[in-house]
């Protein structure tokens, strides 16, 4: 039996204002794929991340989570599908006025589980992450890199099928780079699917997984093995 993709984007236009912003659009992701989505500022990386979580629809075409065009599903019930994406921004968006623990479990809040759940779910992920001894810190007490982990925790507490990166890596040092770089890559070996969009090629080179270059609204290659003009 074939499986579908856990991602496909079918002849996705979307325009904005006269302004093409992604121009017919087509990949598939696979489950327990890793995929750097890479390009310039503008070039419509976030505008793909905000198409999967549907914080903005298509113009035209189609886009498809584990075989259902999301276009077609109700708004009273995408909880369904934003439970099979975990969503990490670059600049964070921590809630200042909830410690750590409390911004791992508004995930879980979210999505209606237990008192009992959360409590066992939510130390769980901060340990995966390398915050379990953080755990009731006001999250503006940490660096930038455990900032960024402490996302990574919150966007897993749900265990999603997808972690969708918007360019993680953005707002921290090299060294933090390097351990969110690793994190992302042993959630991937657990079987997650990570969709990551960066204008790193360092980093893109580095890890050599499959790679997704867009210019203009368009894509201009897809290829496994880094990146080289």
């Amino acid at each position: 039996m074939i499986q579908n993709p856990l991602i496909k984007f079918e002849n996705v236009f979307k325009s904005y204002r006269g302004d093409v912003i992604l121009d017919n659009i087509d990949f598939t992701v696979n489950r327990g794929e890793f995929v750097f989505l890479i390009g310039p500022s503008g070039a419509g990386k976030s505008t793909i991340v905000k198409l999967l979580n549907r914080q903005e629809m298509p113009s035209s075409g189609k886009v498809y989570i584990d075989g259902q065009d999301i276009s077609e599903i109700p708004n009273n019930q995408m909880h369904s599908i934003r439970k099979k994406i975990g969503v990490v921004f670059q600049d964070f968006k921590v809630i200042k006025s909830r410690n750590v623990f409390e911004n791992v479990a508004v995930s879980l809040e979210a999505a209606d589980a237990s008192a009992i759940e959360i409590n066992e779910v939510v130390p769980n992920m901060l340990n995966l992450v390398g915050l379990g001894h953080k755990i009731y810190r006001d999250p503006q007490e940490l660096s930038g890199g455990e900032t960024q982990r402490l996302i990574i925790a919150r966007a897993l507490a749900h265990e999603p099928d997808i972690i969708v990166a918007d360019e993680p890596t953005g707002m921290i040092d090299p060294k933090a780079t390097s351990e969110i770089m690793n994190l992302l890559l042993e959630i991937n070996k657990m079987g997650t699917t990570v969709l990551m969009a960066t204008h790193d090629f360092n980093i893109v080179n580095h890890y050599k997984k499959r790679v997704i270059k867009l210019q203009d609204g368009k894509i201009v290659s897809d290829k496994k093995g880094g990146y080289h003009d």
